[in-house]
């Protein structure tokens, strides 16, 4: 066991354990579903004006290079066309990468789940005798909990990209699939990078300040130490060329090529659907992916590689191919559509629910847009999070408009919104009060918008209703739901004149 390690489970530096504090559970399983999460983020005011801030510049920076490129359009449409031919015949790429990747030297697994997944990469790094890995950021590690599996497994897994240091030096969870960090703010940072670093290798300069670069310069040198001696890497891939047997990781900071050039060792964790067919299809990608995610023409560091080369590189090379619901959601022809996704998070980044939210709210590694119409389908419907998650969502339909490969998240959505009232009609029955009560909401709509009389009858009411309460905005109201959904919400007041009374004021009808 590394003096690191040794240090960390027997407390000699006051600190337990890597994974979060318990007020901040270091797993997404367990937690209350949307609804009553999000009410305590939504007190967090620090975090609010952090989060609105970043997406403010990520979505400028992003508007800003799409206007650069007229091509954009066709580029997305050909990214469309890509993914779907990898959906409809992924059984044959599957089949090719491997071939391809086994004859450049790569050990080719396949996990079913999560845990499968994890026990590979456990057992994989328990036969090369280490007690420690360092890890590139990767989302589809999170899904799995591997941190934690690992730390279970008496091995410590370092984050090195930047971002996922912060989150985890902080004893906190991801709130972002890019920019893991994006709730916190740089004074936050330096908090964080004083008060633990010291606790797990290189302590940061009791000087430094909360300048960006004083603290990129402070995780250098704590992370260098770790680079150096690691024996073992674990990191995702962005794509595996299916022709080639290639691998392809894109990142901005140069953590990824440490990873991928200096260990003995590299286990790669991929989804099933990070296939491209051809080297040509990357092209696409290349240019889609960082102005979508970062608002940059290209990321820094662009790593493709085709297994092990003599002397050069980790000369030992896994790669474990990941189902964990992911064949489930390729067999729903309306959700499949979701596994197009490049992991850009775009569609996070529009999100109006998202920003004023947090990702901590979701219930799971994937936040926001791509998150409640992605997990529902990995995870099932069983669990009131997964239940909940469809609902976090305006359909205002922003997210569609700049997903780079074209994925409508609203049709996904309410595909999964009526599974889960199917569901839940299933568990609950008709005696059930709640499901009664939508039900009744659900029939008082369709007679108001069935007739047309019957909306002017309605309006005729809202409209006395408006009169009544002389324009005032709308407080609290003694029914238990509508209580609950006006607390978070500011609702104009009721308006006095109905749109069929002003038009008949203000525009005289056509007779001709």
């Amino acid at each position: 066991m590394s003096t690191e390690l040794r240090r960390i489970t027997e407390g000699n530096y006051g600190v337990a354990r890597l994974t979060p504090a318990p007020e901040h559970p270091g797993t997404f399983l367990g937690m209350p579903k949307f609804s009553k999460a999000v009410k305590g983020e939504l007190k967090l005011a620090v975090q609010r004006k952090n989060m609105r801030n970043a997406m403010t510049t990520i979505r400028n920076k992003r508007a800003t290079r799409v206007a650069e490129s007229p091509d954009w359009e066709d580029v997305r449409e050909a990214a469309y066309e890509i993914k779907n031919r990898v959906g409809r015949h992924l059984d044959y790429y599957l089949e090719q990468a491997e071939k391809n990747l086994t004859a450049h030297g790569v050990q080719v697994h396949w996990a079913r789940d999560a845990a499968e997944a994890n026990r590979i990469v456990g057992d994989i790094a328990k036969s090369k005798g280490v007690d420690e890995v360092v890890k590139i950021k990767s989302i589809t590690t999170q899904e799995t909990d591997l941190n934690e599996y690992l730390e279970s497994q008496n091995i410590a897994a370092w984050e090195t990209d930047l971002a996922e240091l912060i989150v985890q030096l902080g004893h906190d969870r991801p709130s972002h699939i890019v920019v893991p960090a994006i709730h916190r703010n740089r004074a936050e940072v330096r908090e964080i990078f004083l008060r633990e670093m010291k606790n797990y290798g290189r302590p940061a300069p009791e000087d430094v300040s909360s300048n960006p670069p004083d603290l990129a310069d402070a995780a250098r040198l704590h992370l260098r130490e770790k680079f150096l001696r690691a024996k073992v890497a674990v990191s995702g891939a962005n794509f595996i060329l299916a022709d080639t047997g290639s691998m392809v990781i894109v990142e901005s900071e140069g953590n990824g090529r440490m990873c991928l050039t200096l260990p003995d060792t590299l286990i790669s964790l991929v989804g099933i659907e990070k296939i491209l067919p051809t080297y040509d299809d990357l092209e696409i990608f290349l240019k889609l992916l960082p102005r979508s995610a970062t608002g940059e023409r290209m990321n820094p560091y662009n790593s493709v590689w085709s297994g092990v080369t003599p002397h050069d590189g980790p000369q030992e090379q896994h790669v474990i191919f990941m189902d964990n619901g992911r064949t489930n959601v390729l067999a729903d022809p309306i959700g499949r559509q979701v596994l197009r996704c490049i992991r850009c998070a775009s569609c996070i980044n529009v999100c109006p629910v998202y920003e004023r939210a947090g990702g901590h709210a979701y219930g799971s590694v994937y936040p926001g847009p791509i998150g409640i119409s992605l997990t529902p389908q990995l995870r099932g419907l069983d669990d009131p999070v997964d239940r909940g998650m469809p609902y976090a969502c305006s359909l205002c339909n922003a997210c569609s408009e700049v997903c780079p490969v074209k994925i409508s998240f609203v049709d996904v959505i309410i595909h999964l919104r009526n599974q889960v009232a199917q569901a839940e009609k299933i568990d609950h029955g008709h005696g059930d009060v709640e499901v009664l009560g939508e039900q009744g909401i659900m029939k008082a709509a369709q007679w108001v918008l069935g007739d047309y009389k019957h909306w002017e009858t309605t309006m005729y009411a809202t409209r006395a209703a408006g009169r009544v309460l002389g324009n005032k905005p709308l407080g609290p109201i003694p029914v238990p739901v509508a209580e609950r959904w006006l607390k978070y919400r500011d609702v104009q007041p009721i308006p006095t004149q109905t749109f069929r009374d002003w038009w008949k004021q203000n525009r005289v009808e056509d007779e001709r």
